[in-house]
């Protein structure tokens, strides 16, 4: 599973370099695209930065029916962020919220990537593709300035997205 899940990343990770190359963080002292696997950081490391886009891997389960000798699977997957804005009364957010939805959903295009063992170099090619669903925008909540203030006092407009990415298993099954 892990395989499949290095390859979504590493693929979103490459297509925001591609699509919008300032959007950067600084990770264990290194400027990366602002994809970041939440499970990958050391507890240490902060709250999460804004514009930047969180993955968080949720369950995983085999999806019956499959054909051939490894089971074709899904894991859940969540990505979050958010933004102050970009001046300093914060009236900007939602257009900022906007633009970074249409960055997830550009580099969510197209929404499959080939299958790669990361853990050598040069990554070797693993003879399948990783796919996923469309992104799920979660609705946000309707709430008032008092409870906006309770939730965030920093002010922040956030999103959570979800899809499902689907991969074969490298472990056969009998």
């Amino acid at each position: 599973m892990q395989f499949a899940k290095d390859s979504f990343f590493l693929a979103l990770q490459a297509r925001l370099a591609g699509l919008n190359p300032g959007r950067t963080v600084t990770v264990n002292g290194a400027s990366v695209p602002a994809v970041i696997v939440a499970e990958n950081l050391p507890p240490t490391s902060g709250p999460a930065l804004p514009a930047a886009f969180y993955i968080e891997w949720g369950e995983a389960s085999v999806i019956q029916g499959h054909a051939g000798s490894g089971a074709l699977m899904s894991v859940e997957c969540g990505i979050s962020y958010y933004t102050l804005g970009t001046v300093a009364s914060m009236v900007d957010r939602g257009r900022v919220l906007g633009q970074l939805d249409d960055e997830l959903l550009a580099i969510c295009q197209p929404p499959n990537t080939e299958k790669m063992d990361y853990t050598q170099a040069p990554a070797a090619d693993l003879g399948t593709r990783v796919f996923w669903s469309q992104p799920v925008f979660a609705e946000t909540r309707k709430s008032t300035a008092e409870d906006l203030a309770e939730r965030h006092a920093d002010g922040r407009a956030e999103r959570v997205v979800r899809l499902t990415v689907f991969f074969f298993s490298e472990v056969t099954l009998s």
